[in-house]
């Protein structure tokens, strides 16, 4: 049986004060909407998930590396691929809306032990 979802029925899981979710998964993959306020931080951090990024709108400023060697800026529209166990940290630069798909699921954002991101404001 296949479930036809809307982000606007699916429930809103508010992990700090300045970033929500929306979190939808199968087997083999996991998708999230998630809205920032300006100035978050998502601290460097890996995982063995390959990952792709959307921006809706506002702009984040990602690095990459054990040592943050390159940056990117992306805005709306844009998209990139984020290969599995690269580090990389990301910067809102204003309110963000962006869409997150990762291959597997993030069991860490399903049983909330995604320390890394609870408990910071910005």
């Amino acid at each position: 049986m296949i479930d036809k979802l809307n982000w606007e029925t699916v429930p809103v899981e508010v992990v700090t004060p300045s970033m929500s979710r929306q979190i939808v998964w199968g087997e083999k993959l996991m998708i999230a909407r998630i809205q920032f306020k300006d100035g978050f931080l998502v601290p460097l951090h890996f995982h063995v998930h390959e990952q792709v990024t959307q921006v809706i709108s506002g702009k984040m400023r990602f690095w990459f590396g054990e040592n943050k060697e390159e940056t990117m800026d992306l805005g709306p529209g844009d998209v990139i691929v984020i290969p599995s166990n690269l580090p990389h940290e990301a910067l809102m630069i204003g309110d963000v809306i962006e869409v997150d798909t990762w291959a597997p699921p993030r069991q860490d954002w399903l049983d909330k032990s995604d320390s890394y991101l609870r408990g910071r404001d910005k």
